[in-house]
């Protein structure tokens, strides 16, 4: 079996992917917080069922590299795309800003706390499959 292959793992992948790309945003309205006329972004968040619905299905394998050995290692490609979405939920400055450091600061403790979750999750099915393995 090959890990990449596991929904368990692909999901956490993704969502991990996805906390990765909005931390990227965040960081970028926290360093515009200043800019006059910014507009504050963030993701749209994943929708739990549709990643269920792609964890179901079989592997896309258009624009994968083609395995031509057995022995061959296979890449998993992420070509995540996550949509953006601009966020106007305080008050904008005078100066046309919209990004409020106290709103971003929560979401990125949030992204970070979200992100440590997932990652322990993966830690923690890679153990349980090596002792189940015996190894």
């Amino acid at each position: 079996m090959n890990l990449p292959d596991i929904p368990l793992l692909s999901m956490l992948r993704e969502r991990m992917s996805w906390l990765n790309q909005r931390q990227d945003v965040l960081t970028q309205n926290v360093s515009n917080a200043d800019t006059p006329g910014f507009v504050a972004h963030d993701l749209k968040p994943l929708d739990f069922s549709q990643e269920l619905k792609k964890a179901d299905s079989p592997a896309q394998t258009a624009g994968q590299l083609m395995l031509t050995d057995p022995r061959h290692i296979p890449i998993p490609t992420s070509t995540a795309s996550f949509e953006d979405v601009e966020v106007r939920d305080s008050e904008g400055t005078p100066n046309g800003n919209s990004v409020s450091l106290e709103q971003e600061m929560i979401k990125v403790s949030d992204t970070q706390a979200q992100f440590l979750a997932a990652t322990n999750l993966y830690a923690k099915t890679i153990t349980m499959m090596k002792t189940a393995i015996g190894h």
